[in-house]
């Protein structure tokens, strides 16, 4: 299991968390959560009006919840596959002159598929502290309490309680914009059994990440939308998993689709791969904190190292940014070392909006309002002229015939995009000036690109093969089959259940009735087929 580590503390830690924690993939390691449970409990009625299997509705928030104990020899251990896991980490350390390192060190995980980070720090903060005094008693009544909540639907608006807490979240949905909420619209008067409204499930505080280095926000943006190699040295595992974020979610609505460590460790796997000189860094972004990483890591291209990030209200001096070739050894000092020059001219407006902000002592939310929005127009300007593009491959609808294939999308010609961008490209929505031309050739060669054609292609084509199914659903294919033979007819049969099996399994975005017309359809055809071929149609896949 490959773990993004997003560590943090809470009330009840003390000191710096100077060890990595992940978790194996262990039988174990569900059984902190499943202790209790025999077999006479493994299915049981949620009161929803539905039989739900045992920890059903705990896997659907939560993979499991690991206690990592600190080890000094081993460091972690972790097993690599393809899928990433987010882990929420609650640390709390505690002198003790009995330990061989003098500290009790001992840290309690979550591990979820989804990247809700303020949601899961929030809950962590509720139980956290609580099982450190009850121990695994108190963890098996929060497993429980997650057991039995609803699903986190997109959309929808959930009542969570948690060890006699109730938190109200909205779950985000794809068409959400960033920075924006509707949570607090939703609050009644009548909720009055709510402790926790969180506005938001995921977004960080932007503003404190980038506070240290706004000035170079601009040219931050460009090296995350080109997917270039990026390491942030930070103090604390807290403050590198914060900025590491901040950094990945700058480019929404764009998906950043290379991979990002929030908290990157010696004991990592990937460590001698990345530290490695003879091959060029790849498209990752890392958070770390180890000083020896300050040598090992001297040649990636480009590195922030901040200072301690300061509370609300409280500005830290501006890093400079300084390149790279001109240093022997990497300055111990702040700052963004690097010799990338950007493709666009610095904004100054919102940096003079910013440091407005500073002087008259705006909070922070507000200031991660402003710099999220200018984020949000620059990516949306920025992106604009490439769905516009992407949009112009779809084929005419007068192109789709029921009785041939859907048909393709065209090719995406680099320079025929180019070309587009004279008349329709970013300077209709952006003041920023420079070279959009070269960014944009820049950003064509990127996996962030890669990753957002792929999906946008993906999209379209599901789009042709719905409405390809609804141009068959148009036709009067019972009179079709009277000119055709029973073989023709058969064979139509089959490939329209696979048509409705496909359109389900993928959730082709077709319109309500389709699929109900379409059964109509092969109903219809099957009962005018010789007994002996219904029995067997009948039999063979769903109506």
């Amino acid at each position: 299991m490959a773990l993004r580590g997003l560590a943090g503390s809470g009330p009840g830690s003390r000191g710096p968390l100077d060890q990595a924690v992940a978790a194996d993939e262990k039988r174990e390691a569900p059984a902190v959560v499943a202790a209790g449970a025999t077999p006479e409990d493994d299915e049981e009625d949620d009161g929803r009006g539905r039989g739900l299997l045992r920890w059903d509705g705990f896997s659907a928030w939560l993979h499991c919840v690991c206690v990592v104990g600190f080890d000094l020899e081993l460091g972690q251990a972790v097993e690599k596959d393809p899928a990433y896991f987010y882990g929420y980490v609650y640390f709390r350390q505690v002198r003790d002159k009995t330990l061989k390192r003098g500290y009790f060190q001992k840290s309690l995980v979550l591990i979820s598929k989804l990247p809700y980070i303020h949601f899961f720090h929030t809950v962590l903060k509720q139980i956290a502290p609580e099982y450190f005094e009850k121990n695994e008693p108190y963890l098996e009544a929060a497993c429980n309490d997650v057991d039995r909540w609803p699903a986190p639907v997109p959309g929808k608006t959930l009542h969570l309680p948690i060890m006699g807490v109730v938190m109200k979240v909205r779950i985000p949905t794809c068409h959400d914009k960033p920075g924006t909420t509707q949570i607090v619209q939703l609050t009644q008067q009548g909720d009055t059994l709510i402790s926790v409204i969180l506005p938001t499930v995921h977004e960080v505080d932007l503003f404190r990440c980038f506070c240290p280095v706004f000035l170079h926000s601009q040219m931050l943006w460009e090296l995350v939308l080109l997917g270039e190699p990026l390491v942030v040295m930070a103090p604390s595992p807290s403050e590198s998993s914060e900025t590491v974020l901040a950094l990945v979610n700058c480019i929404s609505p764009l998906k950043y689709f290379s991979d990002f460590r929030p908290y990157f460790t010696i004991h990592d796997s990937e460590f001698k791969e990345y530290t490695t000189r003879t091959q060029a860094p790849p498209s990752v972004i890392l958070g770390v904190t180890n000083p020896f990483f300050a040598k090992t890591l001297q040649h990636w291209p480009h590195i922030i190292r901040i200072g301690d990030l300061k509370p609300a209200g409280e500005i830290p001096k501006q890093v400079k940014v300084k390149k790279l070739k001109n240093l022997k050894t990497l300055d111990s000092k702040p700052g963004v070392y690097t010799s990338y020059k950007p493709y666009l001219n610095r904004d100054e407006e919102i940096i003079k909006q910013l440091q407005k902000g500073v002087q008259q002592k705006r909070p922070s939310e507000a200031q991660s309002v402003i710099l999220r929005r200018y984020f949000l127009e620059l990516t949306q300007s920025f992106i604009i002229p490439l769905e516009r593009y992407v949009a112009s491959l779809m084929p005419l609808q007068k192109s789709i015939s029921p009785w041939k294939s859907p048909p393709q999308l065209r090719q995406f010609l680099p320079e025929e995009f180019m070309k587009t961008l004279e008349k329709t490209g970013p300077q209709l929505t952006s003041r920023i000036k420079g070279d959009w031309i070269g960014l944009y050739r820049h950003f064509l060669k990127s996996p962030n690109f890669d990753g957002w054609f792929k999906t946008r292609r993906k999209e379209m084509t599901q789009k042709l093969e719905a409405l390809h199914l609804e141009a068959l659903c148009e036709e009067d294919l019972l009179l079709w089959t009277q000119k055709h033979t029973e073989v023709e007819t058969v064979d139509l049969v089959l490939k329209l259940k696979n048509k409705l099996l496909q359109a389900d399994r993928e959730r082709l975005p077709v319109k309500p009735d389709t699929m109900e017309k379409l059964r109509t359809h092969i109903d219809a055809i099957i009962l005018a087929l010789p007994e002996d071929l219904q029995g067997i149609l009948l039999k063979t896949g769903t109506t």
